[in-house]
């Protein structure tokens, strides 16, 4: 099976981005791939706060869930929305930073609210404060494919190896790590975290990426990758938009945790204080 990341630069106009998004997955669509993954934040990298809940909805009148689930009928492929900013019903002032599984029908089959939102300030003074927005996701997803089995995840969340173990446990055979990742920490965590989420869970990791200068100087670092369970690099895109391709085989998955069982080998202990 191919399957493709999209590498986009959002900014603040979501009919925009929606455009740029639907004439990428096209083209991978009609280079073969049938499962296309989008990044974080697709149809909008927000200018601030205010702008952010401006420009939200319910996931019921959502325009660009309901834009990605008639572009998969229309391409016949299974679409990951990396995220969009969905309204809360339970409080009113935040959002959920919601990524979506939608198939080649155009039905929505799953959907994962980011866990691990990204509060902090990293060198150089640049401040990230989500939970000033979003609430925190309480709960892994995992969602049925032609192809195996996807477990669901969202860019912060890389940092935190427990949830994919979690996942890798509960049979995933390939992980989606949509993100919007910084620059500065991108240059350098970015591959090495996602090498090595690959090889400790012994399965795919698709991580398409946000690239380029956003609203309000933000800064991201692009270079989306396909990487197999040994940890090498299928595909990996640059800063430029685009797509990358790869061909997955879930078989590859079997044979790399047959050969190295570490899942099987996890053992519990106790701290010695």
């Amino acid at each position: 099976m191919k399957v493709a990341c999209i590498q986009i630069n959002s900014g603040n106009d979501m009919k925009d981005n929606l455009k740029k998004t639907s004439m990428l997955c096209k083209q991978a669509a009609k280079s073969g791939a049938k499962f296309i993954l989008t990044p974080e934040n697709v149809a909008l990298m927000a200018a601030d706060g205010h702008d952010l809940h401006e420009k939200s909805y319910s996931e019921q009148k959502h325009p660009a869930l309901a834009f990605f689930c008639k572009l998969a009928k229309e391409i016949e492929c299974w679409i990951l929305v990396g995220s969009i900013a969905v309204k809360s019903e339970k409080d009113n002032d935040k959002l959920h930073n919601r990524s979506f599984l939608i198939n080649d029908m155009g039905k929505v089959v799953e959907h994962y609210d980011k866990i691990h939102l990204y509060d902090v300030e990293v060198q150089g003074g640049e401040r990230h404060n989500e939970s000033n927005n979003f609430l925190h996701g309480s709960f892994l997803k995992m969602a049925e494919t032609p192809w195996g089995k996807l477990g669901m995840t969202v860019c912060y969340d890389v940092r935190f190896p427990h949830i994919y173990r979690a996942l890798a446990k509960h049979g995933a055979d390939f992980i989606a790590v949509p993100s919007a990742f910084t620059k500065f920490t991108g240059q350098a965590h970015w591959e090495t975290l996602l090498r090595a989420r690959a090889i400790e869970n012994g399965c795919y990791i698709l991580a398409p990426a946000q690239t380029g200068s956003h609203p309000a100087g933000r800064k991201t670092h692009g270079h989306s990758m396909i990487i197999d369970p040994w940890g090498e690099i299928l595909a990996k895109a640059g800063e430029e938009e685009g797509f990358i391709i790869a061909e997955i085989d879930k078989n590859n998955v079997h044979k790399t945790r047959a050969s190295l069982p570490s899942l099987q080998h996890d053992r519990d202990f106790t701290h010695n204080n």
